[in-house]
């Protein structure tokens, strides 16, 4: 296989993972949006351990808010954070251990 294939097809592959998202499974959806709960599971060849997990509520205009909880550490992560819809969304978040592990994010979604 010549080279440039090989790298063209090993930065598509890093361009998937980037943009690939945590699969979000609806508990219940109407016309106004949908509440969803999102697992954090760590696979292995026979089995899926559960980790915590997020809920939220996402609304269809692109707006949310949501809380969870990451047990995968030495210490439980709590975080929550929200967004704003639209064509340009603003997204504010929090996450803490409860003790030296804190931080905040923000960010901003153009779409167009």
């Amino acid at each position: 296989m010549n080279k440039p294939l090989l790298t063209s097809l090993a930065l598509a592959a890093c361009c998937a993972a980037a943009f690939a998202q945590t699969p979000k499974l609806p508990l219940e959806s109407n016309d106004e949006g949908s509440i969803y709960v999102s697992p954090n599971l760590s696979p292995t060849e026979k089995a899926a351990t559960a980790n915590g997990g997020t809920l939220g509520l996402q609304r269809k205009d692109g707006s949310g808010v949501y809380g969870g909880m990451d047990t995968s550490g030495t210490r439980p992560n709590y975080s929550l954070g929200a967004s704003t819809g639209g064509d340009v969304s603003f997204s504010a978040g929090a996450h803490t251990d409860g003790k030296d592990n804190k931080g905040v994010k923000a960010g901003v979604t153009i779409r167009y």
